[in-house]
């Protein structure tokens, strides 16, 4: 016996929001690129080149929100939400790789500092703050409907901070001549980086590895199951999620032997139990009159304490 509950939520749609940061940034990659090569600035080019990953990690996340929205398939049964979770795990070592480009290109600056251009650093970065603080205000509001929106949403925060870095060593720079200064903040920013995008990698493995949403405890669902009337035990319990939201759940359930009390109310109480104190929507619970349904192999059992008697 299953109980499912498809009730869907009116969120925000993140689509158009990750869209409009796309052409503001391909917007001011060209105007970089332009700019560098009519001034022959190689900062200018360089900001320009960074700025495409930035590019990429948006295109990525608006084709996986477009192919997340395809209706399941008889080969794809559970749909492509997952191709979000994917695409931000991407996201996260991109960001990853591209601050070891950052590391290893500050470790050669820093042992051979080259002139910069303190007054065109100064404006570039103030120019790309401005951008990107547009495009964190454009995705701040979605950051939490999906993980491949706060994927995207990092991308624009670390060059931001990159922007920060870049003003603050300009301004440096302009006063002082050290620099060095320059590739000691790029290290700093770049460490903020991998701080930040750690637990974007994280949240994108547990969930590929179908591990509990966060904020689930097992053994809680597991007692707060035991509690309703005439459940004895239950067991092969498994709580996961898709994409990062919407939690469902799977589990076998046995009725006590001595209570005489229909099963598909006891089914409906147990789906409305979850939904209401542990916001699962999608449940699918088997329901067993007997012990002698429950395969005898480890980890299927039921667990100690419950209110099992099994005669042998």
């Amino acid at each position: 016996m299953h109980s499912h509950d498809h009730s869907e939520t009116n969120a925000p749609d993140s689509q158009n929001r990750i869209a409009l940061a796309f052409f503001i940034t391909a917007a001011f990659m060209v105007a970089e690129a332009v700019g560098g090569i009519v001034f022959n600035s190689l900062a200018l080019l360089a900001d320009a080149g960074h700025m495409i990953s930035d590019i990429a990690a948006l295109a990525l996340s608006w084709v996986a929100i477009r192919i997340g929205k395809r209706p399941p398939t008889d080969r794809h049964t559970y749909g492509f939400k997952r191709s979000e979770i994917l695409t931000a795990l991407l996201n996260g070592l991109a960001l990853w790789l591209i601050v070891g480009v950052i590391f290893y290109e500050a470790m050669h600056r820093l042992f051979n500092p080259q002139p910069v251009e303190g007054l065109g650093m100064l404006v570039v970065g103030g120019l790309g703050l401005a951008v990107n603080l547009l495009m964190a205000w454009l995705l701040f509001g979605s950051r939490r409907e999906s993980l491949n929106v706060k994927a995207a949403f990092i991308h624009v925060v670390s060059d931001a901070l990159g922007s920060v870095g870049a003003i603050i060593g300009a301004v440096i720079i302009l006063g002082t001549s050290l620099f060095w200064v320059d590739p000691l903040i790029s290290v700093f920013i770049g460490a903020l980086i991998l701080y930040s995008s750690w637990g974007l990698i994280k949240e994108s493995t547990h969930i590929l590895m179908e591990g509990a949403p966060a904020g689930l405890e097992i053994n809680e669902i597991e007692r707060t199951v035991l509690q309703q009337k005439g459940v004895c035990c239950m067991y092969d319990l498994h709580v996961w999620s898709i994409a990062g939201e919407r939690p469902a759940l799977s589990a076998h359930v046995v009725l006590a032997e001595s209570e005489s009390i229909d099963r598909n109310e006891i089914l409906m109480n147990l789906s409305r139990t979850l939904k209401a104190e542990f916001n699962i929507e999608h449940s699918t619970i088997q329901i067993e009159t007997t012990h002698d349904m429950r395969p005898e192999t480890e980890g299927l059992t039921c667990r100690p304490g419950t209110a099992c008697v099994i005669s042998r």
